[in-house]
């Protein structure tokens, strides 16, 4: 199995607006990033090569980023072991305070590619019942036994 992932942000001005100029300037340089880093397999991206102009919450300030890694470890030194980390400080100045989990995690099939839709069930999953084996973050490490066994008793 492989770990998704699936975070969102809510901008405080237009993607085009010159206030988010700067988080626009550094997509493609994060995204390629991760896409060498080891243990990417994939990531949501539109036309324009990144996610931010798909729409997945009514509220259209909300982007998504999505990505699958080969575990949670990979994806781990890929947010917080590399420049990554440089922009994830800087999110202040691009986005709002967000009140509630803004991200989670979950196990799929080698072979799953996850939609945002999906995406969007396991984090209102994650905001309603915490952190379980569904749908979890890096404060809870849970292995895909837990998860499948999860599943199956719920």
């Amino acid at each position: 199995m492989h770990l998704a992932q699936v975070n969102i942000a809510e901008m405080i001005a237009p993607i085009n607006d010159p206030v988010m100029a700067d988080f626009v300037n550094n997509l493609d340089r994060i995204n390629a990033l991760a896409e060498e880093s080891s243990g990417f397999i994939w990531r949501l991206k539109g036309d324009e090569g990144n996610a931010t102009a798909i729409t997945v919450f009514d509220n259209i300030f909300l982007i998504i980023n999505m990505s699958v890694w080969k575990d949670i470890d990979t994806l781990f030194d890929f947010t917080y072991k590399t420049v990554h980390v440089e922009i994830l400080k800087r999110k202040k100045e691009w986005f709002k305070n967000m009140p509630r989990m803004h991200m989670a995690f979950w196990y799929i099939e080698n072979d799953h590619e996850p939609t945002p839709e999906e995406a969007k069930e396991r984090l209102y999953y994650l905001q309603e019942h915490g952190e379980t084996p569904y749908a979890f973050s890096f404060k809870k490490k849970f292995t895909e036994k837990e998860a499948q066994e999860y599943i199956v008793k719920n």
